[in-house]
């Protein structure tokens, strides 16, 4: 009986394949069997050759590879978290709607660009639909887009690995002057000053040392504890930046007494704890979800 030599193959996973063979001979039925049966049983381990291939989405309507779709839903949560008040702002009056907690989410779900304009455009919309906690308007949208923006620049890559000094250059500009205004020009204690901005210098130190990339990393490994500690620091810093460039405005505004600094000092803290919280939450059930069901990934998403 006349056999065909097979090519030589590599191991890697067993798969079960089936061979006919040609027989230049007739052979009987039994045989002809057997022999169909012994193939058919047989395992090849089988490794494919040539280059390593990914299988991609393609679509043309995408901002910054997140595609149109996964702004528009997100930005649409935003707007619905932006019904619910968490916090009573002091200084200004006013509160301080629940999608602040999501909007650092954003931005590694979707990158730095399209998680700070599904971020803004939440936000805008959530300003006109609940303006009780839009507070001012302007500055809660502006707020909203840092803060996602900054976490998608957290990154782990070469691409964008750069970006995080020229956003410390530029938060150092709104930290110098919140407090020379506070200090220079009000008169506010130094002591009270570094208390009562604490978020804001603590995040700004967060981002600068390497846990800007720690954070990213636990959020992109399966441990689901390092996940939510990932999420839970990356939030305070984002948000903590976010709080730095909105206030610095604010106080421009309402330049706002000792008094007023005292009572903060131990409010602004809770306040970011409870982003950081809520944030850590949602974002540990959002992003298991999104491993569970396979989704394709925005092109800039961490998790």
């Amino acid at each position: 009986m006349g056999m065909q030599r097979l090519p030589p193959f590599r191991l890697l996973k067993s798969a079960a394949i089936t061979l006919t063979i040609n027989c230049p001979k007739r052979i009987k039925p039994e045989d002809d069997r057997k022999v169909r049966i012994t193939l058919s049983s047989m395992t090849l381990d089988i490794i494919p050759e040539g280059e390593e291939r990914k299988v991609e989405a393609v679509s043309s309507a995408a901002i910054d590879g997140a595609p149109i779709a996964y702004i528009v839903v997100l930005a649409a949560i935003v707007t619905t978290l932006s019904f619910i008040p968490f916090s009573i702002v002091l200084a200004s009056g006013g509160s301080m709607p629940l999608s602040q907690a999501v909007f650092p989410l954003l931005g590694w779900l979707l990158g730095p660009i399209s998680g700070a304009i599904a971020s803004g455009i939440g936000s805008l919309i959530g300003a006109f639909l609940a303006p009780y906690t839009a507070g001012i308007p302007a500055i809660s949208v502006f707020g909203a887009i840092i803060a996602s923006f900054v976490a998608g620049t957290m990154v782990l890559g070469k691409k964008r690995r750069y970006w995080w000094l020229g956003l410390t250059l530029i938060f150092l500009i709104p930290l110098f002057i919140y407090a020379n205004r506070a200090i220079g020009l009000n008169g506010i204690s130094p002591q009270v000053f570094i208390a009562g901005a604490f978020v804001d210098w603590s995040a700004l130190v967060l981002f600068i040392l390497p846990t800007r990339t720690l954070f990213p990393h636990w959020i992109k490994g399966s441990n689901l504890a390092l996940v939510a500690a990932g999420i839970f620091g990356g939030t305070w810093t984002a948000s903590g930046l976010s709080h730095l460039g909105a206030v610095a405005i604010t106080y421009s505004i309402f330049n706002w007494p000792e008094e007023v600094w005292i009572a903060l000092i131990g409010i602004v803290p809770i306040e970011n704890l409870i982003r950081s919280l809520v944030g850590m939450v949602i974002g540990c059930g959002v992003i298991a979800g999104l491993r569970a069901i396979g989704l394709v990934k925005s092109r800039e998403a961490i998790y």
